[in-house]
């Protein structure tokens, strides 16, 4: 199965995203990571103001086959966190990309997101597996 991941992005080993936007990044998971979890029942997130630290875990995401924690791709602290996701975790089935995202982190530092790999990278990277 191809997967189209948008070109900003930049991406961890462990899936997860990282999308500046603006002064902020958006973060969530790869389609490719949904796609391999199967149907998502439950998704457990940070409280707002929590401070991350890259590589270390933020929350977990819940399918009908296991429970995998998520880990932060940049530190920096939780600004907004997606509640519709929370509530409707077939959310970030449907749109992992878009409607799906999961945290509004304000970067400790942007330098971190240079570190990641890009878009044709992470393709790359997951075509091999």
């Amino acid at each position: 199965m191809a997967f189209d991941f948008p070109e900003s992005f930049r991406f961890a080993d462990s899936h997860e995203y990282a999308d500046l936007d603006g002064e902020l990044v958006r973060v969530g998971i790869s389609a490719f990571a949904v796609d391999q979890l199967g149907d998502i029942v439950f998704v457990d997130l940070p409280e707002v103001g929590e401070v991350l630290t890259r590589g270390q875990s933020f929350g977990s995401v819940e399918s009908v086959k296991a429970v995998e924690d998520m880990y932060a791709p940049i530190s920096g602290k939780l600004i907004q966190r997606n509640e519709s996701v929370l509530a409707s975790p077939e959310e970030l089935q449907n749109d992992p990309h878009g409607e799906g995202w999961l945290l509004l982190i304000s970067p400790a530092e942007q330098g971190q997101l240079e570190e990641l790999m890009d878009a044709a990278a992470y393709a790359k990277k997951i075509s091999a597996n």
